[in-house]
C-alpha cells in the first residue's frame, strides 16, 4: 500500500510507540499489544464488565497466531465480527473496539495479522514500519488467517452462519478483499480503506479489482478531507459497485465531508467525534440489517 505524505502524518503516533502492559509471544516473532502513548491517548475507554476478554491463540497452517477476543460472558451462538487493525496491530484502541462490540452482543475478535513479520510496536516511524512489516504481509496469508480466526470463533462461542468483518485504514482495505474471498460472509464495514493502488507480488489485486467477486455487502465510511484516499477513487468505486454483482449493488459508501483520514481513531488528533459516532451507529445498523 502506498501512503501519501498527508496520510502518513495522520497515522503517525505523536511519540515513539512503547511496549507496556500485555506482552505475548507470536508466531516466529514477538507480539505485543502496543500501549504507551497510543493507549494513554485513547479517548474512549470501555470496561470488560460482563465480558470475557483477553488474549487467545488461533491455530493456523504454520503455528499459532495471537488475537484479542471480547464477548458476552457465558453466551454461545453469538454473531462474530472479525476486527482488522490499522498498521499498528492490535493495540489498545483495537482492543477497546472489540469490547464496545462485545457490549453490543457480538463475539469480536482481532487477530494479530502481522505476527509472522514482527511487532509493530517496535517501530517509531511509518516508513520503516511499512518496509519491515506491512509490505511483507501477503494478502493471501491475511485471507487464510482470517478464515482460521473465523473457524476458531465458530468453535468457541460464535455462530458459524453469522460472520461479519470490520477494519480500519489498512484493515479497511482488507475488509473489501475478504468480502470477495469469503463465501457465507454476512456483511462488512470498511473504514477509510484504500481503494486503488498498483498491484504487487504480495498484493496482486486492488479493492477496485475485486468488486466483481464481492460475496457480501460492504458499508464504506470515508472522509471527505482524507488526503490519502482521493474522492475520485470513491467515485470510481461507487460506479464499479453499481455495475457489480448483487453483493456489490447492495454495498454502500458514505462520505463524511469534513472528516479526515482516521476520523474514528480516538487516540489521534484526526478523531472527529460527531462523524465517528454517526458512522459507528450506521455500522451497527448495517450489521443488524444483514442478519448479524
Amino acid at each position: 500500500m502506498v501512503f501519501k505524505d498527508a496520510e502518513i502524518d495522520s497515522l503517525l503516533p505523536p511519540l515513539k510507540l512503547n511496549r507496556r502492559g500485555f506482552i505475548a509471544t507470536g508466531v516466529a516473532a514477538g507480539f505485543s499489544l502496543a500501549a504507551g502513548p497510543v493507549a494513554a491517548q485513547t479517548a474512549i475507554k470501555t470496561d470488560s464488565k460482563g465480558l470475557v476478554a483477553g488474549r487467545v491463540d488461533i491455530p493456523t497452517t504454520d503455528g499459532k497466531m495471537p488475537a484479542y477476543r471480547a464477548a458476552p460472558e457465558g453466551k454461545k451462538g453469538l454473531a462474530t465480527l472479525l476486527v482488522v487493525s490499522e498498521i499498528f496491530g492490535v493495540h489498545e484502541y483495537i482492543q477497546d473496539v472489540c469490547r464496545r462490540l462485545a457490549h453490543q452482543g457480538y463475539l469480536a475478535i482481532a487477530p494479530e495479522l502481522f505476527a509472522r513479520q514482527g511487532d509493530p510496536a517496535k517501530y517509531s516511524d511509518i516508513a520503516t514500519l511499512r518496509a519491515q512489516i506491512i509490505d511483507k504481509v501477503p494478502d493471501a496469508q491475511v485471507m487464510a488467517d482470517l478464515d482460521a480466526t473465523a473457524a476458531w470463533a465458530a468453535a468457541n462461542g460464535g455462530a458459524a452462519d453469522k460472520l461479519g468483518i470490520l477494519g480500519f485504514c489498512w484493515g479497511g482495505r482488507i475488509v473489501w478483499l475478504y468480502a470477495a474471498h469469503r463465501a457465507g460472509l454476512s456483511a462488512g464495514a470498511a473504514w477509510y480503506g484504500q481503494l486503488g493502488g498498483a498491484p504487487s507480488e504480495l498484493k496482486p489485486r486492488s479493492v477496485l479489482d475485486v468488486v466483481p467477486n464481492l460475496q457480501a455487502p460492504v458499508l464504506g465510511a470515508y472522509g471527505g478531507k482524507d488526503a490519502g484516499i482521493p474522492l475520485a477513487d470513491v467515485d470510481k468505486m461507487r460506479v464499479a459497485l453499481a455495475k457489480g454483482p448483487a453483493a456489490a449493488k447492495a454495498s454502500r459508501i458514505d462520505v463524511y465531508p469534513d472528516a479526515p483520514h482516521a476520523f474514528h481513531a480516538d487516540y489521534r488528533p484526526s478523531f472527529h467525534k460527531a462523524e465517528a459516532e454517526q458512522a459507528w451507529q450506521r455500522m451497527l445498523d448495517w450489521f443488524k440489517q444483514n442478519g448479524l
